[in-house]
């Protein structure tokens, strides 16, 4: 962990460890007792297919597995 100060300008510079490891770019998250950086990808559709990369299952069969606990949690 470490320390970052708002410039007189608002600006937070990250320290370079951070910005070598997460990159340049972030969501600012507002939450209950403080904020939450979160790193952006620079090319959203990689990071899906990367996240992803170890689903054996078809868009079509996690839509249907999805659509049936919903219907058995809304007590079919």
């Amino acid at each position: 962990m470490s320390d970052a100060t708002l410039d007189d300008r608002g600006r937070l510079t990250l320290p370079k460890e951070i910005r070598e490891r997460y990159g340049d770019r972030y969501h600012v998250v507002d939450i209950h007792d403080g904020i939450k950086l979160i790193p952006v990808a620079g090319d959203p559709l990689d990071a899906l297919r990367d996240e992803f990369a170890d689903v054996e299952k078809s868009a079509e069969e996690l839509r249907e597995g999805a659509r049936e606990t919903a219907l058995d949690e809304a007590g079919r």
